[in-house]
C-alpha cells in the first residue's frame, strides 16, 4: 500500500532534480528530424556538442516543454545542442547512429522501445560517447549502457492516479494510449490497474486528436459503466472532455502532464487532476548532467534514476503552477 498525501511528495527521490528549476500529448509542431540550438561554442562555450534525440510525435507539445529545458541548460552550460526526433523506433535508432557517426561529445536521448535503440546505444558506447537517458526507459538505461537517467517512475504514477480514482469511488476507469509500443505508457495504464482492477485499457492515434475524441466518444457510448478516463498526455485529456460531451457521459477526466489549457481546465474544475513528471526538468538535466560528466566527471544519482516526478497537480496547488504552464515551462 503506498501511503500518500495530496501533493504526492517524494521528497527523497525528488533529491537531485529539486536542484534544477521545475513522462507525452498532441498540438502544433511539425517533426523536425534535426535542429541545433544552445552554446554554438561562442567565447566561453564549453565546445561541448550534446545530440538531443526524442521519440516526438509531430505536433506534441509535451515535447516543447522537455525542449525548452534543454535548452536552458545549454545556454547555462556553454553546450551546442543538435535536436533530432522521430516517433518511429527504427528510425530514432538511425538518429542516433548518426550522432554517433558525427563524433558528438555525447547524447542525450529517450528511450521509449529499448530492445529497438539497443544497437545504436552499444554503437554510442562503444565509441566512447557518454549517453544518458530520460523520458522513457527507467527500466532499461542501464541494460542499454545509459550512465544516467531523468523521468517519473511510470509504475508508481500509475499507481498512485489509480489509488485516487478508487479512493474517489471510481470503479471502471478507461486507460487511454496514445502511442503503440511505448514502455512509459503502458507501465502508467498498468500501474493504474494495479490499484483499481476494473481499469481498462484502449489504444488511440494520438497524432489525430479528432480521431481520438470519436473513439473515445464511441466508447463511452457503447460502456455506460466507464466512470473515468485516464488520459497520458494533456492533449488527449481535451479531446476526452468533447468525447464526454458528445456521448452525454458522467466519466471523469485525469491526465498525465499538463499543457496550459488542461492546467485552466483542473482550475475550472473540468479535470480532475494531472500526475506531473516534470518535462522540463528532464531536458535541462539530461544536457546539465552530460556536460558534468564531460568535463568533471560527475555521476548524477549514484547508479539509480533521478525521478523527476510522480506529482499531483490539482485544485489545491493549480493557482501556483498555472503561470509556468502559460510559460511553456511546466
Amino acid at each position: 500500500m503506498i501511503r500518500l498525501s495530496r501533493t504526492l511528495r517524494f521528497a527523497a527521490a525528488l533529491s537531485v532534480a529539486a536542484l534544477a528549476a521545475t513522462a507525452c500529448s498532441g498540438g502544433g509542431r511539425e517533426k523536425t528530424d534535426d535542429t541545433s540550438s544552445g552554446g554554438g561554442n561562442a567565447a566561453g562555450s564549453s565546445g561541448y556538442t550534446i545530440a538531443f534525440i526524442t521519440h516526438e510525435t509531430p505536433g506534441d507539445t509535451f515535447w516543447d516543454k522537455v525542449k525548452n529545458g534543454a535548452e536552458q541548460a545549454a545556454k547555462d552550460t556553454g553546450v551546442t545542442i543538435k535536436y533530432s526526433n522521430d516517433p518511429e523506433a527504427p528510425k530514432q535508432a538511425v538518429l542516433i547512429q548518426n550522432a554517433v557517426d558525427s563524433k558528438v561529445s555525447g547524447i542525450a536521448t529517450t528511450l521509449v522501445t529499448p530492445d529497438a535503440l539497443a544497437g545504436s546505444v552499444k554503437a554510442a558506447t562503444e565509441a566512447g560517447i557518454p549517453v544518458v537517458g530520460f523520458n522513457s526507459g527507467i527500466n532499461d538505461y542501464q541494460r542499454l549502457g545509459a550512465l544516467m537517467y531523468f523521468g517519473s517512475d511510470e509504475t508508481l504514477a500509475g499507481t498512485a492516479a489509480g489509488k485516487r480514482i478508487a479512493d474517489a469511488g471510481g470503479k471502471h476507469p478507461l486507460c487511454v494510449i496514445q502511442q503503440t509500443g511505448s514502455v512509459a505508457l503502458e507501465a502508467r495504464c498498468a500501474g493504474v490497474k494495479t490499484s483499481a482492477p476494473s481499469a481498462e485499457n484502449i489504444q488511440v492515434n494520438g497524432a489525430d486528436d479528432a480521431a481520438v475524441t470519436s473513439t473515445l466518444q464511441a466508447k463511452l457510448a457503447q460502456d455506460k459503466s466507464i466512470d473515468y478516463i485516464v488520459t497520458l498526455g494533456a492533449p488527449q485529456a481535451i479531446d476526452a472532455l468533447k468525447a464526454i460531451d458528445q456521448a452525454g457521459s458522467k466519466a471523469k477526466v485525469v491526465t498525465f502532464d499538463l499543457n496550459s489549457e488542461a492546467a485552466q481546465d483542473i482550475k475550472d474544475g473540468k479535470i480532475e487532476f494531472s500526475i506531473d513528471q516534470q518535462p522540463y526538468v528532464q531536458g535541462y538535466m539530461a544536457v546539465t548532467s552530460l556536460y558534468l560528466y564531460l568535463k568533471n566527471g560527475n555521476d548524477i544519482g549514484g547508479g539509480k534514476a533521478v525521478l523527476t516526478g510522480p506529482s499531483f497537480v490539482d485544485k489545491d496547488n493549480i493557482d501556483k503552477i498555472l503561470p509556468f504552464t502559460k510559460n511553456n515551462t511546466r
